[in-house]
């Protein structure tokens, strides 16, 4: 089965015409013969009109590819519960599920992901109640509503992977994971000291992620969150990819090419399993 995986669409944000762009989306994917498209996140501000995206994306793909996403931090700003977050709510939505790969030994675990803060310790004198503050304040995840502090979100995480990955050991699968939060601090942007930068590291991931999927020797693993373009690396025997496409507006222009679809295709990722 040929994978293709992308992240950070940004429909919204973008400005896009999402009818328009679906249809070609789905056309380019046809044309590669993609039997599974995975998104690691952030296709809007609202979870609904996410959801609402795929099942249309389902529906014009037809049976040829299955559709699956996780929700990133964006998504998660309107139309869901954390409650909602962490249930079975859609076939399509894949946190904390599984999907075996055909007539393969490989599965594909989907998890949303968190962050813990640790990112940001080179920014001195921070309290956990600092950070929260902060986030509050400037970062748009103020907005999103937990039962728990982010540290505890982040434990669940970890507990839901490892639990995840047992499963996945004892059945003898190889595993493609993906997420949308970063799970290693190589991929973090440092910044001088006193640039407010290296406070909103504190909301990109956490390093304890990585930990796990390597300790259980995961082989592929796929992240976004960061709009950033790095090639494929290999730490212990895990490779891993972020195929963010990011924003191209006044203020940002994060892309490489001239149009979304171009961008959106230079940036996916394709795993023939």
């Amino acid at each position: 089965m040929r994978i293709a995986i992308t992240s950070d669409n940004h429909f919204d944000v973008n400005r896009l015409d999402v009818d328009e762009t679906l249809k070609n989306q789905a056309e380019y994917l046809s044309q590669q013969n993609v039997g599974l498209y995975l998104i690691a996140g952030d296709l809007f501000n609202d979870f609904t009109k996410s959801l609402a995206y795929v099942q249309n994306l389902q529906n014009e793909l037809g049976s040829q590819t299955l559709v699956k996403f996780i929700a990133g931090n964006h998504d998660m700003v309107h139309g869901v519960t954390f409650e909602e977050l962490e249930s079975q709510l859609d076939n399509s939505y894949l946190h904390n599920q599984y999907f075996d790969v055909p007539e393969t030994d490989w599965r594909v675990i989907g998890n949303n992901g968190w962050y813990d803060y640790s990112f940001a310790d080179n920014v001195k004198g921070k309290t956990i109640a600092n950070f929260e503050t902060w986030k509050r304040a400037y970062w748009i995840d103020g907005s999103i509503k937990q039962p728990m502090s982010d540290g505890e979100r982040m434990g669940l995480v970890l507990d839901e992977t490892t639990q995840q990955l047992k499963t996945a050991q004892e059945a003898q699968k190889r595993v493609l994971y993906f997420t949308h939060f970063v799970p290693r601090r190589n991929y973090i942007r440092y910044a001088p000291e006193g640039n407010l930068w290296n406070m909103s590291n504190a909301y990109m991931g956490s390093a304890k992620l990585g930990q796990v999927l390597e300790q259980f020797e995961v082989n592929k693993v796929i992240f976004g969150h960061m709009h950033i373009h790095p090639a494929p690396q290999q730490f212990e025997k895990t490779t891993y990819y972020n195929q963010s496409v990011g924003y191209y507006t006044k203020r940002i222009k994060e892309w490489q090419n001239d149009t979304f679809l171009a961008e959106w295709r230079s940036r996916l990722v394709f795993f023939d399993l």
